[in-house]
């Protein structure tokens, strides 16, 4: 009787822990919700409307905040808004939910050739060459931001006349 007792507690508290998990997606589905909503900013984006793409690509990390893919297409648009730190971060966040994202680890490449970073910059292009076994075309876009260097004027303060 008490192996009994001790096994239908064992049993019960083994059952409360893995309950919450049963019920969890796995990493990689993302919300239908979160791709469609993914989809119609990369319509706005190709036409222009980097405002409306980038509230879209806003709503669909807050449906799905585990949509990579929208993280990289925002910190692209941020990237053309010359938003290069934030595009920067950005891509940190897709990295951090999947650190060999060729994509991202391109899109901060380039970001950090822009601000003038090229030494880590150039530890992004080394990571691209080591997950891409052939030729990739990452490797190559970051490779000719690299060589091209920043097009973005450097952002030296303005002389403040001195008063006599």
């Amino acid at each position: 009787m008490r192996i009994s007792l001790r096994f239908l507690v064992l049993g019960t508290a083994a059952t409360l822990v893995a309950s919450p998990v049963i019920g969890q997606r796995p990493d990689n589905q993302i919300l239908p919700r979160s791709v469609q909503l993914q989809q119609q900013a990369e319509a706005h984006a190709a036409v222009g409307k980097l405002k409306e793409a980038s509230d879209l690509l806003e709503t669909s990390l807050a449906v799905d905040p585990r949509n990579r893919s929208a993280f990289i297409d925002l910190a692209r648009i941020a990237k053309q808004e010359k938003l290069f730190g934030k595009a920067i971060r950005l891509a940190n966040e897709a990295l951090q939910l999947e650190p060999n994202d060729l994509d991202a680890i391109e899109v901060q490449g380039e970001a950090m050739v822009e601000l003038g970073a090229l030494p880590r910059a150039k530890e992004n292009l080394a990571k691209l060459q080591h997950l891409c076994s052939s030729n990739c075309k990452q490797v190559a876009a970051l490779s000719t931001a690299i060589s091209r260097g920043p097009t973005v004027a450097s952002a030296t303060p303005p002389e403040v006349p001195k008063k006599d």
